[in-house]
């Protein structure tokens, strides 16, 4: 529930945590040492999401919960022995995270069922007791907070469903990603906007090309860090810091990575003020491709889509768009690059999206363009 709640019921859910320590802390460090131990357990991403702060629009994040319950019914890539990471990327205050159970199952940290997440900061779990998830496998992570939280970092519209306090919502609060033990293929993360996010494809689908690349990649971990409306370049209130702000916080974060796959650009050109220098968008990218390899990652840069029926589009900005994408396809700017461009096209209409392609807004594809930019990744290039 939004607003202040009865303080009682507070201070028994804080009692009712700590009381269940003793009972959960041998559980998760026998979990621990079933992976090996510290230092020698292998952790991935094997979901993920990237956060915002809220707006005045956004009701129940900008207003916090008080005594509340989050339930995240989240879709894993990789499987393996679990845990949770929450972040509030965006917070002023600390935030009290606990009671939570992941499979039904108790979650500590630190062999705590409570823990402080501090403002700015992220929060680790232990290893979730007696809890092995398949790969390509459905996790419900419910999360008390007892509050007053203040105002919630979280991710807008995952196009899946989730609930606060039983009333649906397509929002993710403060859980940041699920991470795993059982990764024995390519570790990913997306970093994109909209197209990414899933956009174009109906919610609770798992028809986002993300997921449609992961299935293709049985083993792989694909982080999905997707934000509607965000830019390479500039940041905005609403649609997020800007790739590059973002950057070490969502991408460099996370553990396991072996690639980063960028996708992003097509808002720099549309969203006015409208980038229409290439040169500013391709220095962009080569920042990103630098932090990248100074991390050891190897990154795959995708073009720039056809957009073409949307309503911002121009003949100016589409040249700026292909002047960009003859620049990624030399292969001097990423590493590798797989052709979102050459995927989706009208090979009539070069600056459209390909009819069969498109969810009807022309920019956004549907299920079967997700599809085919799933296909157009080469695995032998996330290795």
């Amino acid at each position: 529930m939004t607003g202040r709640g009865p303080a009682r019921r507070g201070v028994l859910t804080a009692a009712a945590g700590l009381a269940a320590v003793a009972a959960t802390a041998p559980g998760a460090r026998a979990a621990e040492r079933s992976n090996g131990g510290a230092g020698r357990s292998r952790w991935t991403t094997s979901w993920a999401t990237a956060q915002t702060a809220p707006t005045a629009t956004d009701t129940v994040a900008s207003a916090g919960l008080t005594d509340g319950t989050c339930v995240a019914d989240v879709r894993l890539s990789a499987g393996g022995n679990v845990r949770l990471r929450y972040g509030h990327a965006f917070g002023t205050v600390p935030v009290l995270v606990g009671p939570v159970t992941a499979g039904g199952l108790p979650v500590t940290f630190g062999g705590q069922r409570q823990a402080w997440l501090a403002a700015g900061s992220s929060l680790t779990s232990d290893a979730v007791a007696g809890l092995r998830a398949p790969e390509a496998s459905r996790l419900t992570v419910e999360t008390r907070l007892p509050g007053p939280t203040g105002p919630l970092s979280f991710h807008r519209n995952t196009h899946a469903s989730h609930s606060v306090d039983g009333q649906r919502t397509t929002s993710v609060f403060l859980l940041t990603g699920v991470e795993v033990t059982g990764a024995h293929g390519p570790v990913i993360a997306v970093l994109g906007d909209s197209i990414t996010e899933g956009v174009g494809t109906p919610d609770d689908a798992d028809l986002r090309w993300p997921d449609q690349l992961a299935r293709r990649l049985p083993g792989s971990a694909v982080a999905n860090l997707g934000i509607s409306g965000n830019r390479l370049l500039l940041d905005d209130a609403r649609f997020g810091p800007g790739g590059q702000a973002r950057f070490d916080r969502d991408v460099l974060s996370l553990p396991g990575l072996r690639t980063v796959l960028v996708h992003l650009g097509v808002n720099d050109l549309q969203q006015p003020p409208s980038q229409t220098d290439p040169a500013r968008v391709l220095a962009g990218y080569r920042q990103l491709v630098l932090r990248a390899r100074n991390a050891g990652l190897r990154t795959v840069g995708a073009t720039v889509a056809p957009f073409g029926g949307w309503t911002r589009w121009t003949p100016e900005l589409e040249a700026v768009r292909q002047r960009i994408n003859a620049a990624v396809r030399t292969g001097r700017v990423f590493d590798a690059v797989v052709d979102f461009d050459a995927a989706l096209r009208d090979a009539r209409n070069p600056a459209r999206l390909l009819p069969a392609y498109d969810s009807g807004d022309g920019l956004h594809p549907n299920p079967s363009g997700h599809a085919a930019l799933a296909a157009a990744v080469d695995r032998r290039n996330l290795l």
